[in-house]
């Protein structure tokens, strides 16, 4: 073993919608070593466009990328154990802990109708007046409304409600409890208060009751139990810490302030701040992509905007590109992009593809493909420009730089043009695993190898580099 695996370290488990990964991170931030495994849902039998989660299939993965993680690092090393995962995902279980229904994924389609005649059950603008959080099919809300009509036995008879990354702490600990990040992200809450609304869960006729405790990031869920220690190759007792939704933890990761905004680039791009007091004006403000969820700190918040990204531009790639020979499609696009004009022949495009929104106007006969490109990447910046907006009035904040990660940064051009019609610097992480170091500096904290999460954050010090706005 080299000095790094040496180190104490802390094991996160990240279990993500494409692949679940163990990851060991060292107490002076650096990645020591990891595993990973594809992770897929499964299609209902009777319904092929509806998707669960296999736990057992998660839970057989994770435990596998642990131990080959424990072939480089020493048991005794690992001083913590923590779990992130995607959001609003959850399942019924029994007294005894036992699942008694399969966890449905956020891709699945079953929560569609149920999401758009919600004001059966609650006026929706009142759902988000409360809860903060926008109107997503996925969110567990809706879920719950989909369980009313097809299984209302699991309501009024099951146990408790938890989310994912709390069904692996309770298999880890026997402890039930609710990580906080999850529970923001749910449209259960009210965000004033950082607790579930009793007008909500009256709307779909659930108690309080049904959800365990809710902790924040870095407490103790507990001591690891002998039976996943073992299948993991772990020391039993070592200590359990709550993490939980993904997002949160890497925008922590990459150093969000109110000030310092992060985006995250990819298929999607994702805008989200961290503020301790937030103000959202209107009902109106839920007909945007905006949304607002807990932050990993209690009593803060993590207001977003998030739109289709680079998915815009793999579709130029595809039909506009696909002529290009070798694996140089995007350098051939990028440069044409370039060197078209500012204005691209007029040519205005707005990007919001997804739903059949997208439009394209002022079309001439000088219009080539690079400027179509560049037409996207400016609607794009539109998007990014607009999103800020809206956290900077929600949280009252004026944005003084931006953080960015993802696959996007890769795209200097399109950085560029975001520095440029923001106005302000542009911090690009050279570490792609922000979500990864963000829970890792919670497990350390809860192990006790930092006094908090803030000072693992200023230890690890991710390098970056920076893009200025063009005068």
């Amino acid at each position: 073993m080299n000095d790094e695996t040496r180190e104490e370290a802390v094991l996160v488990l990240d279990c993500g919608s494409t692949n679940v990964r163990a990851i060991a991170v060292s107490a002076s931030g650096k990645v020591i070593a990891r595993a990973s495994e594809k992770n897929t849902t499964y299609p209902d039998p009777d319904h092929e466009d509806w998707h669960y989660w296999s736990f057992e299939a998660l839970c057989e993965k994770l435990f596998r990328c642990a131990r080959e993680v424990i072939k480089v690092v020493a048991p005794d090393r690992i001083r913590a154990v923590t779990v992130t995962t995607f959001g609003a995902d959850g399942t019924f279980l029994d007294a005894s802990g036992k699942l008694i229904y399969p966890i449905i994924s956020w891709k699945c389609s079953r929560t569609i109708e149920p999401m758009s005649y919600m004001d059966r059950y609650i006026n929706p603008e009142r759902v988000s007046a409360i809860s903060g959080v926008g109107f997503f099919s996925f969110n567990t809300f809706n879920k719950f409304i989909w369980f009313r009509e097809n299984h209302p036995e699991l309501l009024d008879s099951a146990s408790h409600f938890m989310f994912v990354s709390s069904l692996f702490t309770h298999l880890l600990t026997g402890r039930f409890t609710n990580d906080a990040t999850m529970v923001g992200t749910s449209q259960l809450t009210d965000y004033r208060t950082q607790d579930y609304s009793q007008e909500i869960l009256d709307a779909v006729g659930v108690q309080k009751s049904l959800f365990p405790e809710t902790i924040f990031p870095g407490e103790v869920v507990g001591p690891l139990l002998k039976e996943s220690a073992d299948m993991m190759g772990l020391v039993a007792g070592t200590p359990v810490i709550s993490a939980g939704h993904d997002t949160q933890f890497a925008i922590f990761g990459a150093g969000a302030t109110p000030e310092q905004p992060v985006l995250s680039s990819g298929t999607w791009e994702i805008l989200m701040a961290r503020c301790p007091t937030i103000e959202i004006p209107t009902s109106e403000i839920f007909k945007t992509p905006f949304t607002c969820e807990w932050d990993v700190m209690r009593g803060h918040y993590n207001p977003g905007y998030q739109y289709i990204a680079s998915a815009v531009i793999e579709w130029f790639a595809r039909t506009m590109y696909s002529g290009v020979s070798g694996g140089n499609v995007y350098e051939v696009m990028i440069r044409e992009a370039m060197e078209a004009p500012e204005d691209c022949h007029g040519v205005v495009i707005d990007p919001d593809m997804l739903i059949g929104n997208g439009t394209m106007s002022r079309l001439s006969l000088d219009v080539d493909r690079g400027s179509l490109v560049r037409a996207a990447l400016n609607g794009l910046v539109v998007k990014l420009q607009n999103g800020l907006s809206i956290l900077e009035q929600v949280g009252n904040f004026k944005a003084s730089q931006l953080t960015m990660v993802g696959g996007g940064t890769r795209n200097q051009f399109w950085t560029q043009l975001k520095a440029n019609a923001l106005g302000i610097p542009i911090n690009v992480l050279d570490e792609a695993e922000t979500t990864v170091l963000g829970a890792s500096m919670f497990a350390l904290t809860g192990a006790g190898l930092y006094a908090s999460a803030d000072d693992a954050r200023r230890a690890f010090n991710p390098p970056c580099h920076i893009t200025l706005p063009e005068t």
